[in-house]
């Protein structure tokens, strides 16, 4: 298991004991990878070894084994103020990322599909502040990207064999004492779990109607992401953040900033890999 810290600058790898019960198992770290630039989002590779991932401006490629970091193509060099925030693969391998206003105030957000050559096509120009997601229905026919500081998640009908997206449409809007739709992830039955930033917690949806079926509170304001991981797929594992809270809320929750491991009855999918 991959997490980031710092702001994205140090990837670490995790894993447990095997002969341990997960329930009860201690993660063990195996080692950290540090890094100059920011990392924001990490798919494994199908065709070699290592990874794709995010960078501030575009797409590389990392190999944990050498520690060699292959920079990609960066798409939005006229926009300065930018950085690339969360992303994820398709079924068909191709890496979707979108990109943010650093500050999270201008609306300069984009989202773009990454071929398995590591080119970048602008897929959808959201004009959002904020970005995160996508993920995808259980029959990917429906593609689900989030304008978070507008607290609105978007629907698009996706067509998988081109890549290509219909028009948006509002899937939900958050209330404000929910916080910001942060990160999100689909399950085995479809149904779409999302991190509450600012709201403390995760909420598994319905895939059509956006109708709330569960909703799992954490100790920290901030959750920024949230998966589904471990032998049977059923451990749901969320992120949390520091930033952005006072001193006194620090104090107030010492475990922010926190990675949380949650065994549930729900069950996930596979991340899919990216086809380069």
């Amino acid at each position: 298991m991959l997490v980031g810290a710092q702001a994205g600058a140090l990837l670490g790898r995790y894993s447990w004991p095997q002969a341990v019960p997960l329930s009860s198992a201690t993660r063990w770290p195996r080692g950290v990878d540090t890094f100059d630039v920011t990392i924001s989002a990490v798919a494994e590779r199908a065709a070699a070894p290592g990874l794709a991932v995010t960078l501030r401006r575009g797409l590389a490629f990392f190999d944990p084994d050498s520690g060699a970091l292959q920079r990609g193509h960066e798409p939005e060099q006229e926009a300065p103020g930018n950085r690339f925030n969360d992303g994820k693969c398709d079924a068909q391998g191709r890496f979707w990322a979108g990109s943010m206003d650093f500050d999270c105030k201008a609306p300069t957000g984009a989202l773009y599909r990454f071929d398995r050559s590591g080119h970048g096509t602008l897929a959808f120009d959201a004009r959002f502040p904020v970005t995160n997601g996508p993920t995808w229905s259980r029959d990917g026919l429906t593609m689900y990207f989030t304008d978070t500081a507008n607290r609105r998640i978007h629907a698009f009908d996706f067509d998988p064999d081109a890549g290509e997206l219909g028009r948006p449409r509002e899937w939900l809007r958050f209330a404000p004492a929910d916080g910001y739709p942060d990160g999100m992830t689909t399950d085995a039955l479809g149904r779409v779990w999302i991190a509450h930033w600012g709201g403390g917690c995760v909420s598994c949806h319905d895939p059509d109607s956006a109708s709330e079926l569960a909703r799992v509170p954490l100790p920290a304001s901030h959750v920024t992401n949230i998966a589904l991981g471990g032998p049977q797929l059923t451990t749901i594992y969320v992120t949390t953040a520091r930033s952005g809270l006072s001193e006194a809320q620090r104090a107030n929750e010492p475990l922010a900033g926190g990675l949380f491991a949650i065994e549930t009855d729900a069950v996930g999918l596979p991340a899919n890999q990216f086809a380069g």
